[in-house]
């Protein structure tokens, strides 16, 4: 061969190799595809999650149920390892069905659908009465002060701003009155708080959620009311036909309890030190069955290695399926991850969570530095024909996100999430809310992420 026929020949070869490698990478993420759509086991985990395990409250016996329930879903899905990290965790217990309603002026008594806060103080049996005060912001609370607020029972009332499309933008905007309203209320001397249910939509069912105290004022009670209450009870103030709200709540907040993150995994064949994790909690709210939050990640990331196993994916690199225990109202399975990793010396490369529902999947959320998140992006074609056309700038989550304090690369799957907050802590986080498509195709999506990572690095 001439030294020219050679070079031409050595330039063809370095334009079709990216190509060709692509093309490898197509067809093997549509194996992926076709193994978990058509054989994909997610779903029925998820059903077994909801109605043989239920509401999965951290430090409650359902919780114990569901670590003894994955570690064997993580067996049967064929993990080279499983086992258990213990971690003590916040054990607080609703009690007894909440009561309330309002006073109204003509005589009525006006029954509200109301939920405790997670971690929230009960009023005790008698239960507590107070005249109601309207706040739309903290600066008006500020504004207020001890003088208005003293002895009152603080209604809280923001709604999640409809403008924004990515309705997560809303929902930590407005989160903030659920978890830090009753400290603010409390330090001006509320006698309660109740909030506006951090809902997208006009409902009936109240939603629950942590509030996190400040040791320096009193824990008092505080209570969340359906989105069609709120609605109500401003209407009802302006119009001042509300004398009085009377709330009775019998929860507490017992000494923390025992629990685990569940953890399976594939060994790497070929550099096993660096390590991928995928996962989702394992815990959830005790109104429903937590299928979208977080059930559908915890089965969608024992499907990713489900799959890798039944096709004979022999990655690179160890990848750790994790159902973190405690994400909901103390992050302590997180926090226990991420010591076990600095304590074993742990190189984590990539962190992947599911935690925004089991619904169509979108995008993803790349929490890394900006040539990390380039390189991620020359993978967009190949997750495309799935339904994922974002590859967006941050996202994580917030039981990988301590991983970054050890220089891993964080992603969270984006789901469509329109519907998200109509489920989101409440009664209608059910089995029967989710899609078996919509689940298993984010399953396809994050495992092609994962295999991507493995196979190419960050």
């Amino acid at each position: 061969m001439s030294k020219k026929n050679f070079y031409l020949a050595a330039l063809l070869l370095s334009l079709l190799g990216p190509a060709s490698a692509q093309n490898d990478d197509s067809v093997t993420i549509k194996r992926i595809a076709n193994e978990i759509m058509a054989r994909g086991t997610a779903y029925e985990n998820l059903r077994h999650l909801c109605k043989k395990v239920g509401p999965r409250l951290s430090g409650s016996p359902q919780a114990q149920k569901a670590v003894e329930a994955t570690y064997q879903m993580l067996k049967d899905a064929g993990a080279d390892t499983v086992y258990l990290q213990p971690c003590m965790v916040p054990h607080w217990v609703r009690g007894e069905k909440e009561e309330g309603y309002i006073q109204v002026a003509n005589g009525a008594k006006y029954q509200l659908k109301l939920c405790a806060l997670g971690n929230s103080e009960g009023t005790g049996k008698k239960g507590l009465t107070a005249s109601v005060i309207e706040i739309k912001n903290f600066e008006e609370l500020d504004r207020l002060g001890s003088d208005v607020i003293k002895g009152k029972i603080v209604f809280f009332n923001y709604p999640m701003n409809p403008t924004y499309i990515r309705s997560f933008m809303a929902y930590g905007e407005s989160g903030a009155y659920r978890t830090r309203g009753p400290a603010r209320a409390a330090k001006y001397g509320a006698a309660a708080v109740i909030v506006r249910s951090l809902a997208s939509n006009l409902d009936d069912f109240p939603h629950t959620g942590t509030t996190i105290y400040n040791d320096s004022f009193p824990k008092i009670p505080a209570v969340a009311i359906s989105t069609n209450d709120a609605e109500w009870l401003s209407k009802q103030l302006m119009r001042k036909m509300v004398t009085t709200a009377y709330i009775r709540t019998t929860s507490t907040m017992l000494p923390d309890a025992p629990s685990f993150n569940v953890v399976g995994e594939i060994r790497g064949t070929e550099i096993p030190g660096e390590i991928i994790t995928v996962g989702g909690h394992l815990d959830s709210w005790d109104l429903a069955e937590g299928a979208q939050d977080d059930g559908a990640g915890c089965v969608q990331s024992i499907e990713v290695l489900r799959a890798f196993k039944a096709l004979g994916l022999k990655s690179k690199r160890t990848i750790r399926a994790v159902m973190f225990m405690n994400e909901e109202n103390g992050g302590r399975g997180a926090d226990k991850y991420l010591a076990l990793a600095k304590e074993k010396n742990e190189k984590h490369i990539f962190a992947l969570e599911s935690d925004a529902g089991g619904f169509t999947p979108r995008g993803f959320g790349l929490d890394m530095p900006e040539e990390k998140r380039q390189k991620a992006m020359a993978w967009k074609n190949l997750l495309y024909p799935y339904g994922v056309y974002e590859l967006t700038a941050g996202g994580g989550g917030s039981d990988i996100g301590p991983l970054k304090q050890i220089g891993a690369a964080l992603a969270g799957l984006s789901p469509d999430s329109q519907r998200y907050f109509d489920l989101h802590h409440a009664a209608t986080d059910t089995f029967e809310a989710v899609s078996k498509r919509e689940l298993h195709l984010g399953a396809v999506n994050m495992a092609a992420l994962i295999y991507l990572v493995d196979k190419y690095g960050l």
